[in-house]
């Protein structure tokens, strides 16, 4: 009579240690990931360097995080102790970054913006400041509804084209910097959720509330 209660207090027991170990696997920094052959990855102690057609960038890395190659092109980032939170944290993170750094060097990262407004338009034009202040010598010239036009100087790492008056093509290497510039735009005419009109960015959507009526 008391044999089949200790069997079921094992099972259990050895049911939620499977749980436990399960759940110190990072899913996203277990996946391995696979470059192209025009990409050539320098491993250091510090930082992994990433050589692509469209320019070199580094990636820095902690002392826990442990890179393999274990096929050709084929690169696996794994950590010391998956139990430490901080390393399991890091684990996904540095394996996200690696791939966007490759995916940058190779294909580079784009992101349209719309302008969305009666009388909203943008036009690409000659910084008269040159390339002060970081600029590549272009700018956004931008009506958003205010009384004054607004002016964004393109930065040197940011390429910008504006295929037509309500459409701003936003193109860079660099995942996190593109996002960076792409919101400060944004920022100057954010959308309302009144009549829908603003900057918006990719597919961004917004719920347009109704007026409360008096």
């Amino acid at each position: 009579m008391s044999f089949q209660p200790r069997l079921a207090s094992a099972a259990l027991r050895c049911f939620s240690t499977s749980v436990r170990a399960q759940a110190h696997v990072s899913h996203i920094g277990g996946k391995p990931i696979q470059f192209p052959p025009t990409v050539t990855l320098k491993p250091t102690s510090t930082e992994l360097q990433i050589v692509g057609p469209l320019g070199t960038t580094a990636v820095p890395l902690h002392p826990f995080v442990k890179l393999d190659f274990p096929k050709e092109n084929v690169l696996t980032v794994a950590v010391e102790d998956s139990d430490i939170k901080v390393q399991r944290q890091m684990w996904g993170t540095t394996r996200t970054l690696i791939f966007n750094a490759i995916t940058g060097m190779t294909e580079g990262f784009t992101v349209p913006l719309y302008l969305v407004g009666v009388g909203y338009r943008a036009a690409l034009e000659e910084d008269p400041r040159g390339t002060t202040d970081g600029g590549n010598g272009k700018r956004l010239h931008m009506k958003l509804g205010y009384s004054h036009s607004v002016f964004v100087p393109i930065p040197t790492h940011i390429k910008a084209e504006v295929p037509s008056p309500t459409k701003i093509v936003l193109s860079c290497t660099d995942k996190h910097l593109l996002g960076l510039f792409a919101a400060k735009i944004r920022g100057y005419r954010k959308p309302e959720p009144y009549k829908g009109k603003g900057i918006f960015v990719g597919d961004e959507t917004i719920r347009i509330k109704s007026v409360k009526k008096k």
